[in-house]
């Protein structure tokens, strides 16, 4: 694959002002949980010299915030005067709010957003310490300091020890071999297009390759021992290449072997635990299915990362299943460099935002690669894309300009068969539109002040026949995700629920 240096960037917008690691890691953690606090409970106030105020409804108190994507310096008034609050302290807030406001209580939702900014301050400590990838690509997927921009607690890495989960952190640019196991044949359960695992080593007579995250082998622990035990596992070493962890954390790359695998982690990552479930691995090839046979129709040049098919063992269904994912090289044209999307709102070394560019022009053609196959998709063939910023790529050229999008990951597609029509809509606006689009959007506005990116979505938007469309367009309000809310109330992480924003494309 050919590979290209963008220019790098020149204004890092979340370029801490300090360098002391734990400010750092204060400014980091702390605003996801005030776009969370703001969107979901707070009630807007007059502004206030230059800063926003709100109003906090379950304990009656005042919030200001430096305002924008990324808010920062809460302070909240007491005593008379405005009083600057760290992260420890914001923790306390929100929860008393969240008491109040909902009459729940929650001792697990604290302990992970403090969780969450531990993690920031060892990522941040780690990547002083460490160079970044050369390959953009790479590098765009292991630039999420920040994480998730509307989650209380984006970084938490399941309140375990630094130590055991550091050394697989994209975030701190991790590289390592994964295990290599073999699986009695007779224990092996697979569906799908597994052939690329049994290129990864050589597995003894009667046996088949299973390869393991190391993280997920020392999370299952004793489970495995009787298996051990008794031969129907063994260890046979490492790869012998190293991996890349993606911004998913258990996906991993493989760039020689052109190759993603996806595990599960038995860690709770944001709303859910990230264990490969039965339910979702038996659905998979069906889902997977539906949508190649979308992008298939639509011809390109959009393109679609299959999940080719999974493997595992009988007695551990869910720990040591691996799905296998097609590369980046079979599908990117030729001269292009892929880049995670939700690298160009987080910043990174070579973001092609940073480079000299025509706004206008820049976010026509990145409209015209992502909206359509998205649209298509749902119109043609009932597929609603899980096309957030994490499971979408955009290919530029040598100019930076987008030319090609790549969409992944089967585990979150739905399909209107299985589900109702308005439900599947309201999802694909929320991730497309709300989660993706809004924020690419803001961070081409930060950099371009002035420019609007609106009126050119709204146009996007129009092109296609949707009945959906026209009420999108006019519409008071977006539907923006609770994840403060689902979490504090224990909701499940697939139970997405949502509340009204207010709607850019109505004045676009």
């Amino acid at each position: 694959m050919e590979r290209m240096e963008l220019t790098p960037p020149t204004d890092d917008v979340a370029a801490p002002l300090t360098d002391d690691v734990a400010a750092r890691a204060d400014a980091y953690a702390a605003a996801p949980l005030l776009n969370c606090l703001l969107r979901e409970v707070a009630q807007p106030c007059p502004d206030l010299e230059g800063r926003r105020v709100y109003r906090l409804p379950g304990c009656g108190r005042l919030l200001r915030v430096r305002d924008g994507r990324r808010p920062a310096g809460p302070e909240v008034f007491a005593a008379d005067r405005w009083q600057r609050v760290g992260h420890t302290e914001l923790v306390k807030l929100v929860a008393e709010e969240l008491r109040r406001h909902t009459g729940l209580t929650n001792d697990e939702l604290p302990a992970e957003m403090i969780d969450s900014r531990e993690a920031v301050a060892a990522l941040l400590a780690a990547r002083d310490r460490a160079a970044p990838p050369e390959d953009p690509y790479t590098r765009s997927e292991q630039s999420l300091v920040t994480g998730h921009p509307h989650h209380p607690a984006p970084k938490a890495r399941g309140g375990g020890p630094v130590a055991s989960w550091l050394p697989y952190a994209p975030e701190a640019y991790a590289r390592f071999p994964l295990v290599l196991l073999a699986v009695r044949a007779d224990q092996v359960v697979e569906e799908g297009d597994t052939s690329a695992l049994d290129t990864l080593g050589q597995a003894p007579p009667g046996y088949r390759l299973l390869p393991a995250h190391p993280w997920q082998l020392d999370l299952a622990g004793g489970a495995l021992a009787g298996a051990f035990a008794d031969g129907r596992l063994l260890r046979l070493g490492t790869t012998a290449f190293e991996v890349r962890p993606t911004a998913a954390i258990r996906t991993v790359h493989a760039p020689d072997a052109d190759l993603f695998l996806k595990f599960s982690l038995d860690v709770r990552i944001t709303n859910d635990v990230r264990r490969l479930w039965r339910h979702d691995l038996l659905r998979l090839r069906r889902i997977d299915a539906a949508v190649t046979a979308a992008f298939a129709a639509a011809g390109g040049p959009a393109t679609w990362l299959s999940d080719r098919g999974y493997r595992t063992a009988a007695f551990a269904f869910e720990e040591l299943a691996v799905v296998v994912r097609d590369g980046l090289e079979r599908h990117l044209l030729p001269g292009t460099t892929p880049l995670l999307t939700a690298a160009l709102a987080e910043g990174f070394a070579g973001n092609p935002l940073d480079g000299p560019l025509d706004p206008a022009v820049w976010w026509a053609a990145y409209l015209e690669q992502v909206v359509p196959p998205a649209l298509t998709a749902f119109a043609g063939h009932g597929v609603v894309l899980e096309a957030h910023l994490q499971n979408s790529l955009i290919a530029v050229d040598a100019t930076g300009l987008p030319v090609q999008a790549l969409f992944r990951d089967a585990e979150g597609v739905k399909l209107l068969a299985d589900v109702d029509r308005a439900a599947g809509w309201e999802r694909l606006v929320y991730c497309l539109v709300v989660n993706h689009l809004t924020e690419i959007a803001a961070a081409l506005a930060e950099r371009r002040p002035g420019f609007d990116p609106w009126p050119a979505v709204r146009r996007e938007l129009a092109r296609h026949d949707l009945p959906e469309v026209p009420a999108l367009l006019t519409a008071p309000a977006l539907p923006g995700k609770t994840n403060l809310l689902l979490r504090w109330t224990g909701a499940d992480g697939a139970d997405a629920r949502y509340r009204p924003l207010p709607n850019p494309l109505v004045s676009g």
